[in-house]
């Protein structure tokens, strides 16, 4: 049975008699088989199955432990229990009370607020401080509905005095919005959760003898009022306040915190033993989030077998040269490349360890987000590279081909036969110095079943494009005859011609990029992309957002640039980049992670990059939603993540941005470096 695997203090938690239970379980010390354990000793002390209410953070986390639970008893039993997300276990109950209600996801729900913010003609009201964005408007509303008790104004203007003026419209759109939710039957995610609490608070009952909540420090304010709603006869609450790392999504610590304090006969047990990490790994880790107030005080005692490895500090001077060599250390490593992790503050962190790995054929998944390869605006400059390699790389052609407004993979692939053709099969030569002038037949079999209805293009007029600003030999060009090439198209063959022109075969691939990203061939591809990334649902252009992802799509420009200059040959490069490291972001390989990512997962190496102030702890977060102890939390779990050996570096220097960084105070904590010692040379390994 389940308590038979459990050691004595996880044994003690899972038997603790009914009433209010806090389970204090720091990472790595079996919080997952302590409430398997406790759900079987409900079972076995006869508590019905759908009295038993399991509420956990993510639907797998529920399946996992159900499915445990199978195991040992029949599954006719265990399917009876009520296990889900907050979420999903309020919509199971509300369907069958709300049958007409509709949930929408964010997305439509944003649309509609904003239909309702943009009715009011806010900018002839002149106040002196701008009033919010539509979007803006509604994450805060939203967080607002997660993160507090009190009226929206109350909390706002707390947050926001500056926008007091703004307040009552505030307020009508908000209502209005709620009014329009309610007149059509739409449901919110929030919805879900405050209309059981509002039922339940007004005399509807579910009953449940246990309830109990996995990863209970990642609570909100609404989540935790929810659960004192349903007034369950038990309550088993698991968590651990050094692993509350959601502030930022409305995550109050305060539910964890204030335990003993609104439940005056709670019980606190606390799980010491912990089966993931090394001693020295354990030690670094407590030695920094004992900085953090000790809301429960607990010592984690090391109940893992085997070598300890001491962590170690890299220090390197350049950001770049950072990820380089760390990506030499992982190629190097026996360790299986599934069991190791790369662990970050901020997803730009992962662009340099991914094309690192890549140039050394190392396999890597990036869990969320797109792999850096996989980025449009990559692909189009690996490209264009491909192409100056291959010159006969249709499929090169025609992806670059596709960003011209107008073109499309039919057009492109037209375009790319007819400068095979002026060329007399070189693509340079046909582009720049056509040999033949005559359009070739690009459909030489007539089958009008296939749709294929032109032998022969007829001759397009090039007067057509007369008002253009073009050179001359771009308006002799033979292609400007096809006939279905619109001026659109001209154009972007006009900058395709001109970065052709300025590329000497014999440059280095640094520069062939560096004038690539520079070019307004490039720069047209990057204002295409930028401009569908800001685009709201409602086709309005979010100006911000746009700004925002212009500067992450440079971003990755630069970084493929940076990784160009390590060589002298462009066909090695476009080797390293495109064939020799396979499918980098599927299958197994390294997981590269946020720290947010990496909570609950466990790896024999971890690398946790860029511990620089400024990146780790991210200073700008801090100073919107979050706190350098919050901060330190994140440290703590990413440090917890490693099982036998970790590895923490720091740069001193970006040469991209020319930005110099001091190390993260982080490390001063941990004790690896002194408040009065500055990074040694590089690297250094302590």
């Amino acid at each position: 049975m389940p308590l038979s695997r459990l050691n004595d203090e996880q044994r003690r938690a899972a038997t603790a008699p009914a009433g209010r239970n806090l389970i204090i379980a720091s990472a790595g010390t079996g919080k997952t088989s302590t409430i398997v354990g406790r759900i079987a000793h409900l079972l076995q002390q006869g508590i019905p199955p759908e009295k038993i209410l399991l509420l956990t953070f993510t639907n797998k986390a529920a399946g996992e432990m159900v499915q445990r639970l199978k195991h040992y008893f029949p599954a006719q039993t265990v399917d009876r229990i009520e296990a889900g997300t907050f979420h999903a276990v309020c919509y199971r109950w509300l369907k069958a009370r709300l049958p007409q209600s509709t949930l929408k996801q964010p997305g439509e729900l944003k649309t509609l607020f904003r239909s309702i913010y943009e009715k009011r003609d806010l900018k002839r009201l002149g106040y002196e401080t701008q009033p919010f964005s539509p979007a803006y408007l509604y994450e805060l509303y939203q967080l607002y509905q997660n993160a507090a008790l009190e009226s929206f104004d109350q909390w706002f203007l707390e947050r926001y005095p500056e926008h007091e003026a703004w307040m009552d419209i505030y307020l009508d759109i908000c209502q209005e919005y709620e009014a329009t939710k309610e007149e059509y039957g739409f449901l919110s995610f929030n919805d879900l959760l405050l209309k059981v609490k509002s039922r339940l608070e007004e005399g509807e009952q579910i009953g449940f003898d246990e309830v109990l909540v996995d990863e209970y420090q990642d609570t909100n304010t609404l989540q935790g009022a929810l659960i004192d709603a349903l007034e369950p006869a038990s309550l088993f609450c698991v968590g651990d306040y050094d692993q509350s790392i959601y502030a930022f999504n409305g995550a109050n610590i305060a539910n964890i915190a204030t335990f003993t304090e609104r439940y005056a006969e709670a019980r606190v047990y606390t799980l010491r033993t912990n089966y993931r990490s090394g001693a020295a790994i354990l030690a670094l880790a407590n030695r920094v989030i004992e900085r953090n107030e000790r809301i429960y005080p607990k010592e984690l005692i090391v109940g893992r077998a085997g070598e300890s490895h001491p962590p170690k500090l890299l220090i390197y001077e350049e950001l770049f040269e950072q990820y380089q060599s760390i990506a030499s250390m992982i190629a190097e490593s026996a360790t299986p490349h599934s069991d190791m992790a790369v662990i970050f503050r901020n997803n730009a962190s992962a662009d340099g360890i991914e094309a690192s790995l890549r140039e050394r054929g190392v396999p890597c998944r990036r869990k969320g987000g797109t792999s850096f390869f996989e980025a449009k605006e990559v692909k189009f400059l690996l490209d264009l590279c491909s192409l100056l390699v291959n010159p006969r790389d249709m499929m090169a052609f025609i992806h670059i081909f596709e960003y011209g407004k107008g073109v499309g993979t039919a057009m492109a692939k037209e375009i790319f036969q007819c400068l095979i053709h002026f060329g007399e099969g070189d693509l340079r030569r046909g582009l720049l110095k056509p040999a033949v002038t005559t359009l070739p037949k690009l459909n030489p079999n007539k089958n009008t079943q296939l749709g294929l209805f032109d032998d022969d293009l007829e001759i397009g007029s090039v007067t057509r494009f007369a008002h253009m600003e073009m050179e001359e030999e771009i308006r002799a060009h033979p292609l400007l005859k096809h006939p279905r090439l619109g001026q659109d198209g001209v154009r972007f063959f006009i900058e395709f011609y001109r970065f052709y022109r300025s590329i000497d075969r014999s440059q280095r691939p640094a520069t062939i990029l560096r004038k690539a990203a520079a070019s307004p061939l490039y720069q047209s591809v990057v204002a295409m992309l930028s401009a569908q990334r800001a685009r709201l649902k409602s086709g309005e252009l979010d100006p911000e957002k746009e700004e925002q992802a212009r500067e992450r799509i440079l971003r990755k420009a630069r970084l493929l640039t940076d990784l160009a200059t390590h060589y002298s040959d462009l066909h090695r490069f476009v080797n390293a980049m495109i064939l020799g490291g396979g499918e980098m972001s599927e299958g197994e390989g390294v997981n590269l992670l946020t720290v947010h990512a990496s909570k609950g997962l466990e790896f024999a190496e971890v690398y946790v990059i860029d511990l620089m102030d400024g990146r780790f702890p991210n200073r700008k977060l801090m100073e919107r939603t979050g706190s350098l102890e919050e901060e330190r939390r994140l440290f703590y779990v990413a440090v917890t993540r490693a099982k036998e050996r970790l590895y923490l570096s720091m740069a001193r220097y970006d040469r991209v941005k020319k930005i110099d960084f001091k190390p993260s105070p982080f490390l001063e904590e941990a004790g690896l470096i002194r408040s009065d010692q500055g990074p040694a040379s590089s690297p250094k390994r302590v």
